[in-house]
């Protein structure tokens, strides 16, 4: 693995992984919006939160621009590595993805993939990004990913708190029973 691999333009590059990629995600947000629009009442961010919610997109598009100049590694265990983490990735987050669609809007999501982590499309998002760093060999990208991560988890108080305003106990039962993030155990300051 190298931190900054050739540059180079081409056709088997990680921007063909970036584009399954892009879709689920604005497909996601798409949802997301039509879920939630005109129900946050009298919910304000701090503005703290709203430096976090726009410095998420940063590293994204970084990660996403690079991309196009990244050549994907054939031949090699790490592409095949890669591919399993990326597609095991979009898989989670496509079933994220269809389970808090078609929920009902005045109830906390509860099935599926919510039963395991409060927040599975972040999850499959983050392996796709792994995968894609790991296929084209790049420390770079593998280190955009983890400054995601870093970005989305102090997001996550925002998200949380707006849950707790709009859901009230309903979600607080179910912060408390449910993890973050899998495998993490629940901290007592969540």
């Amino acid at each position: 693995m190298s931190l900054v691999p050739e540059f180079e333009l081409g056709l088997w590059n990680a921007w063909i992984l970036v584009i399954p990629m892009l879709i689920i995600f604005f497909y996601t947000m798409r949802v997301t919006y039509a879920r939630e629009s005109g129900e946050s009442g009298d919910f304000q961010l701090t503005k703290k939160e709203k430096r976090i919610i726009n410095a998420v997109f940063l590293p994204m598009v970084i990660s996403f621009i690079y991309a196009v100049f990244l050549p994907l590694q054939m031949d090699t265990a790490w592409l095949c590595i890669g591919l399993v983490i990326y597609l095991f990735g979009m898989v989670f987050m496509i079933i994220a993805v269809r389970n808090f669609a078609p929920s009902p809007r005045d109830k906390v999501i509860t099935k599926g993939l919510y039963s395991v982590t409060r927040n599975p499309e972040y999850i499959g998002l983050l392996l796709m990004q792994t995968g894609l760093g790991i296929a084209c060999t790049s420390w770079l990208y593998l280190l955009l990913t983890v400054a995601l991560m870093i970005l989305l988890n102090a997001n996550l108080s925002a998200e949380e708190r707006y849950c707790l305003h709009r859901y009230g106990e309903d979600y607080q039962k179910y912060k408390n029973r449910t993890p973050r993030w899998i495998g993490i155990p629940k901290s007592e300051k969540e």
